[in-house]
């Protein structure tokens, strides 16, 4: 005579899908919590210290004395330092996010076409991926160094006058514009030109048997094909500029007359030279809530004319 199997409660299925959940979400915990630790201990807490530092003044050790609310913000919104370095700093990000855009845009198209030397022109640019911002800081200031520089070297060679790269109002920001733009062509093209080998090529087919021009074909294929990545190229582009330090620091250190001094090198004079942590933690803020907004802008004007396939 056959046994028969018991049957199992709806209770006790109820508790082992229970375990089975349990276990799951702790195996994910598990995974996930050598990222977590990293982000807590080097992003969440650093950010909840700032915040809190930005409410109080601080003494020359950076430890909070006086509580004083919004005085640090409504204070600094008032000093003419901080607001010219918020000046130069949306003129510096919106030319190095517009260069580096459209000279990747071109090299890359450039670049797609079969002509002799095509690979060695794609290494060279390329390259820049993988300099470090000292090198490549180091490199352009031999290029810029006044008198021995290279610039004056070819400037020499044609007769005309020296360019004051480094010490001029103007032609100090243009220095430190184009060795960022220099800095970031490298992941800007290998971006924008993989976007261009995934154009469908029967639509050129097709508009060359129409007898379209080749910039017809370029602003009604191209473009619309690689919107999505010009606009992923912008947005990174234009994060990345916000918080250039390196090349300002090695080139200009802020100056001439502040017409280089970048919000994030304002952030570590005041933080590290003048030992007023409070004002620091206080323009960090400004500048994490200028980045937003600005990034923000840009996702509403700027990704209606983005074409996700």
């Amino acid at each position: 005579m056959a046994q028969n199997t018991p049957a199992i409660q709806p209770h006790q299925l109820t508790s082992q899908r229970g375990r089975q959940v349990i276990t799951a979400h702790l195996t994910a915990l598990g995974f996930l919590m050598p990222s977590l630790i990293f982000l807590g201990v080097f992003v969440f807490y650093p950010l909840v210290k700032t915040v809190y530092y930005s409410f109080f003044l601080t003494n020359a050790l950076g430890q909070p004395v006086k509580f004083i609310g919004l005085a640090n913000y409504a204070t600094l919104l008032q000093d003419p330092v901080f607001l010219e370095s918020l000046w130069v700093t949306l003129i510096f990000v919106a030319a190095v996010t517009s260069l580096t855009t459209i000279c990747a845009l071109y090299l890359a198209n450039l670049a797609r076409k079969h002509l002799r030397g095509t690979v060695i022109f794609r290494t060279l640019f390329a390259s820049t991926m993988g300099v470090s911002v000292s090198v490549a800081s180091v490199l352009w200031l031999f290029f810029f160094q006044p008198t021995t520089g290279v610039s004056d070297m070819i400037l020499n060679f044609f007769h005309l006058p020296p360019i004051h790269w480094l010490t001029g109002n103007v032609w100090a920001l243009v220095a430190v514009i184009l060795t960022v733009v220099w800095m970031n062509l490298g992941f800007a093209f290998l971006a924008i030109s993989g976007a261009l080998e995934n154009v469908p090529t029967h639509l050129y087919e097709t508009a060359e048997i129409e007898g379209v021009t080749p910039w017809l074909k370029f602003r009604f294929i191209t473009l619309p094909h690689i919107s999505p990545t010009l606009f992923f190229v912008a947005t990174v582009t234009m994060i990345n500029a916000f918080q250039t330090f390196g090349q300002v620091d090695l080139l200009t250190k802020g100056g001439p007359n502040n017409h280089t001094n970048l919000i994030v090198y304002q952030i570590y004079r005041d933080a590290f030279v003048n030992l007023n942590v409070g004002k620091a933690s206080t323009e960090s803020m400004l500048l994490a809530i200028l980045i937003a907004l600005v990034t923000f802008a840009q996702f509403k004007l700027t990704e209606k004319r983005v074409m996700y396939q």
